[in-house]
């Protein structure tokens, strides 16, 4: 489980990382991530990277994006030891999440992150 400190919960969190960050598509997810402080209005936390999902109606009815979700949030949770404390991360599920394996969403996630050149080696602290 994702724990409550590395959540975003506020819609201008969300459309900060969104429309100030870079993303990057893949099969059945697309992430959008902001890495830095904004000045201006203190967006970015520094207690650890945050992550926000987005599924939509599209994904399916309640039972699948409620699934789809929990999936995307146990991924996130492995995730956080290797990015940088200043990153939020946006997952916005396609409707191919709902059949995609956890395995599968971990890997197009994983990938998501590493051509946004946003995962830190293991074993190297920023």
């Amino acid at each position: 489980m994702l724990p409550e400190q590395y959540r975003l919960h506020r819609r201008r969190d969300f459309s900060a990382t969104v429309r100030g960050g870079r993303r990057c598509g893949r099969r059945d997810l697309v992430v959008h991530a902001f890495s830095g402080t904004d000045t201006e209005t203190n967006l970015i936390s520094t207690t650890g990277p945050r992550f926000g999902l987005v599924v939509s109606k599209a994904v399916g009815p309640a039972v699948v994006r409620h699934r789809v979700a929990r999936r995307l949030r146990h991924v996130a949770a492995t995730l956080l030891g290797e990015l940088d404390s200043s990153t939020d991360v946006v997952i916005r599920a396609l409707p191919g999440a709902a059949e995609a394996s956890s395995q599968e969403l971990a890997r197009q996630l994983r990938s998501g992150l590493e051509r946004l050149n946003l995962l830190v080696p293991k074993g190297d602290s920023r």
